[in-house]
């Protein structure tokens, strides 16, 4: 059973020569043809930024970010809704950090199952890695803090740098 949902895909950054390269992915795997409206994203030289809200069966969020993944030189988030019988789903991507995926539950929290805690709690304990960092890669925390300054560098928005916090 196809459940329908929506959701909408972020590309953050992405060089303009791969531009018509994406809209061609994104168009295979939503099965229609797509045009994105490209604005220059001011955070990083000569990259363009786009959004699309798309519609669809449960589970097109991976159906896209699978068709965008490896593209080294882009960043891009795809969310999806939860939809009767399914939970919702983000993905975020930076080239850097490669793929996070978290399940969102009905009221938008990101889902974190207990195996994974569990297993982080046994890795803290045994002295392989602090429980915190785990915790923060669990709820993707690398992801956002790479992905914030682009997600905000709209048209007209400045983007301050802090080099140094006292």
């Amino acid at each position: 059973m196809n459940v329908p949902t929506r959701g909408v895909l972020f590309i953050h950054s992405a060089p303009s020569a791969l531009c018509p390269h994406i809209e061609w992915a994104v168009g295979g795997a939503l099965g229609m043809p797509v045009s994105l409206d490209w604005t220059a994203q001011p955070v990083e030289r000569s990259a363009y930024r786009a959004e699309y809200s798309w519609t669809g069966p449960a589970g097109s969020a991976a159906t896209l970010a699978s068709a965008l993944q490896g593209w080294q030189r882009i960043r891009y988030e795809v969310t999806e809704e939860p939809a009767a019988g399914a939970e919702g789903v983000r993905y975020s991507y930076t080239p850097a950090l490669g793929v996070f995926c978290g399940a969102i539950g009905q009221h938008g929290d990101l889902l974190v199952p207990e195996d994974r805690i569990k297993h982080a709690v046994v890795n803290d304990a045994l002295g392989r890695k602090e429980l915190l960092s785990s915790l923060d890669e669990l709820l993707g925390r690398p992801w956002d803090d790479e992905l914030e300054p682009f997600r905000h560098a709209g048209a007209d928005t400045p983007v301050r740098w802090l080099h140094q916090v006292v």
